[in-house]
């Protein structure tokens, strides 16, 4: 048989692997995507095999418990009782499976460029185990040229080759923590791949557990998709964070303007302000494009302003605090007790990456203050690289003593379920930064828009 005619022998097997749902696959990285990722998949009837380097984290899926809060321990439970699904540290594994899906963490390093080092990671890990047949699938966020341009070689050490003996494609993590409107398996999937080999294949796999695929011309564009979706979200959000400083001076309500103007029926996408930006995804990616267009000689100056405008937010929040408490209670903030509402970095989800809570909490101690949180979601601050400070700090209740015994309490999370009149009831001053006290119906002078 030609290498031809066993490439498409290949493609076309595991094509039916795929349709037939047969396959088993591995996903590697168990977090806030790989996770739910794993529960779509196991439960349109594929054997899923979960890979994390953290040995714990191993045990306790095995033992049917979740690590994350919005993802039930009976989810986790009963897909390790069907037999669908188990974790494992052990990579050699990977040779058993039919595609690997990886969801690793792309994150900034020091100087705001891009840490490929998860991805780099990964592909090393894979490159001994990797067979003929297989399909490998980064969903990771990442600049476009990535897949072909850092994995391809990676994988490719050993031998094989992509598009002829293994597949290699892009398809971009659209999870969104905590939303149980658009779980992963109603959210469309973009992918690219490098061949039309590997697309079909992609498209063929996630089309038993998503909505629905939208393939594209390749690898990059999927790359570029998804920086896209993301710096937009950025951009918009600058945008109306910009507007609620200059709105503010004027005495005008920005969340008043947005609620009417989403009124308009075309033309108008509201977005809203907040304390910063935060999440694995919008305070990141648009560094991303950034980073890469310096190699084309090209300056990304909106997106750079954009970043640099939601980067200034917790500052001007505390500049906002540190005022009102002035104008309200005489008082400075130095010796002053503050009270965080949330350090998740957005409602109902107890995810902190890049919160720019712990950013404020910083900013604030570092001018003098005593500080404290509430939150119902994150019991404890665990360490980061970036606030290791914190680590250890727990949430206190959200009682009249505690709301008594502060001078001022800050919202930077409006998480529901938090008694927001109880809070002004009994706080003698609250900065809102998410308009949660005007939602729930309060109005009262000791409360300050920030």
């Amino acid at each position: 048989m030609s290498s031809k005619s066993q490439e498409r022998t290949d493609v076309e097997a595991l094509r039916r692997r795929f349709l037939a749902r047969e396959a088993t696959v591995g996903v590697i990285g168990l977090g806030y995507v790989g996770l739910p990722l794993v529960g779509a998949i196991a439960g349109a009837g594929f054997r899923v095999v979960g890979f994390d380097i953290d040995d714990a984290k191993v045990a306790r899926l095995n033992a049917g418990r979740s690590y994350i809060r919005h993802i039930p321990d009976a989810a986790i439970a009963g897909l390790v009782a069907s037999g669908r699904f188990r974790a494992v540290a052990d990579f050699a594994e990977l040779a058993a499976v039919d595609a690997v899906l990886i969801c690793v963490p792309t994150p900034l390093t020091r100087h705001r460029e891009p840490d490929l080092s998860f991805i780099v990671g990964t592909s090393e890990a894979i490159a001994p185990h990797l067979r003929r047949g297989q399909l490998v699938v980064l969903e990771s966020t990442t600049y476009p040229g990535t897949t072909r341009e850092v994995m391809l070689p990676i994988l490719e050490r050993g031998g094989l080759k992509s598009g002829v003996d293994f597949f290699l494609a892009y398809s971009p993590e659209r999870e969104d923590p905590g939303n149980a409107q658009y779980s992963t398996t109603k959210i469309p999937k973009v992918v690219g791949g490098d061949g039309a080999a590997a697309l079909a294949l992609a498209t063929a796999l996630y089309d038993q557990f998503v909505a629905g695929t939208i393939p594209v011309s390749s690898a990059e564009t999927a790359e570029a998709v998804k920086l896209t979706e993301n710096i937009f979200r950025a951009v918009n959000i600058a945008l109306v964070n910009e507007l609620k400083m200059v709105y503010e001076a004027m005495g005008i309500d920005i969340w008043e303007v947005i609620r009417a103007a989403a009124t308009k029926p075309f033309g108008f996408m509201p977005f809203y302000p907040g304390p910063g930006l935060g999440g694995h995804c919008i305070p990141i990616d648009p560094f991303y494009l950034t980073w890469k267009a310096r190699e084309y000689d090209i300056s990304t100056r909106f997106i750079e302003l954009a970043g640099e405008i939601n980067t200034a937010m917790p500052r001007y929040v505390v500049e906002r605090l540190q005022a009102a408490l002035d104008r309200q209670a005489g008082k400075g903030l130095r010796g002053a007790r503050v009270l965080i509402l949330g350090v998740a970095y957005k409602k109902n989800v107890d995810d902190l990456r890049e919160s720019p809570s712990l950013k404020i909490m910083e900013l604030l101690e570092a001018k003098g203050a005593s500080t404290l949180y509430h939150d119902p979601f994150v019991p404890e601050i665990q360490r980061s690289r970036e606030h290791a400070e914190l680590a250890g700090r727990r949430s206190v209740a959200l009682s009249a003593e505690t709301a008594r015994s502060v001078d001022v309490a800050l919202i930077c999370t409006d998480h529901d379920g938090v008694d927001y009149h109880g809070l002004v009831q009994h706080c003698p001053l609250v900065v809102d930064t998410r308009n949660a006290c005007a939602r729930a119906g309060i109005s009262a002078g000791t409360v300050v828009k920030a």
